[in-house]
């Protein structure tokens, strides 16, 4: 299913995640400890860190390419990887608000191989937490007090608001008949590309680069956006729910304009037909519960015929080769831009 097929370093991609994850994560669960009870609970169990009874886990607690883009940022613009900590640790409580408030609006009831927190906890508990780790963001940053943070935290705020932005999108888009894939891509730069391009400058920034180059990084990070949520679009319709911990065909369940269903739309031809007919007599159904799994299968298999599969695929390579493209523009250390180049190419060979 890999949209395009370069020679990943596994080993080293699994060294810089697993670098941010280490760096990142007692300061995280810092931040999280000064929240207030319950929250504090709700959030760990969020994280993985607690099951849903309290006990220690040691749960899945995501991928962790932002925090290792972070930190990458900041050695971009010469500086220690230690520098993109607080940035890294402000990107992933964003992220995070916007995960919570998700699953509640999409009713995902399983994340990460384990149930949602509005599933565990109720509906006003992921709303509460998911307010509470927007407003630590910001203070990780601001609590800084230097020129360079706020600088920081102006970036940050920006592409929370884009990431709103797109989430808006997404929810009108699944009550349209019809969706254009300017629409689509316009949406998806900002619920994923504007945070992903934001965790590529933020440590740059923190480190006192200029302007330009951040932008720069920020470009970098906006397509690699682009060529993640392009594989996110592949998986959320043809992933294997082992891997990805979602339902099968989940995106097709909640009735999601996804990249595979506009370029399929959007194609002609009889498949193309056929499919915009049955989405639009889905659009009247109240729910899919009376659906069986065969007739999600048929409406998948249309948008793979109507090439809508094979499209996404080449839309993600060409996103991720713009997003190369961009890192030749920004003088860093060779290693560093080796290391930036090897996680855009695990964004677009990831199962998950």
């Amino acid at each position: 299913m890999p949209p395009a097929n370069p020679a990943v370093d596994t080993a080293e991609v699994t060294a810089l995640l697993e670098r941010g994850r280490t760096l990142t994560t007692p300061v995280l669960k810092a931040a999280v400890d000064r929240l207030a009870s319950p929250m504090d609970t709700v959030a760990a169990y969020h994280f993985g860190w607690i099951d849903a009874l309290g006990n220690p886990a040691d749960g899945d607690g995501g991928k962790a390419v932002r925090p290792a883009l972070a930190l990458l940022s900041a050695e971009a613009a010469g500086m220690p990887a230690e520098t993109g900590v607080p940035g890294a640790v402000a990107v992933e409580l964003v992220h995070n608000f916007s995960l919570l408030h998700d699953d509640l609006m999409d009713g995902d009831e399983q994340r990460r191989h384990r149930d949602t927190v509005w599933k565990v906890h109720g509906p006003a508990q992921a709303i509460l937490v998911g307010d509470a780790l927007f407003a630590l963001a910001n203070e990780v940053l601001l609590e800084l007090g230097t020129v360079d943070a706020g600088r920081a935290t102006r970036r940050l705020t920006t592409a929370s608001r884009k990431l709103i932005d797109g989430q808006a999108q997404d929810i009108s888009y699944e009550h349209r008949e019809r969706v254009t894939v300017e629409e689509c891509l316009a949406m998806e730069g900002n619920k994923t590309g504007a945070l992903l391009a934001c965790a590529c400058s933020i440590g740059a920034v923190l480190g006192g680069v200029d302007e330009r180059t951040a932008d720069i990084l920020e470009s970098y990070g906006h397509h690699l956006g682009l060529a993640f949520q392009a594989v996110d679009d592949l998986l959320g319709i043809w992933g294997d729910p082992e891997s990805t911990g979602k339902q099968t065909w989940s995106d097709l369940r909640q009735r999601k304009k996804s990249l595979p269903v506009v370029a399929a739309l959007a194609a002609g031809g009889p498949a193309s037909e056929k499919l915009g007919e049955l989405l639009a007599a889905d659009a009247k159904a109240p729910d899919f519960d009376a659906f069986s799994e065969e007739e999600f299968a048929m409406r998948a298999a249309l948008i793979e015929e109507a090439g809508g599969r094979e499209w996404t695929a080449q839309e993600a390579r060409r996103q991720h080769a713009v997003a190369i493209e961009a890192l030749g523009s920004v003088g860093m250390p060779e290693r560093v831009r080796d290391q930036l180049t090897a996680l855009a190419d695990f964004v677009v060979v990831r199962r998950r």
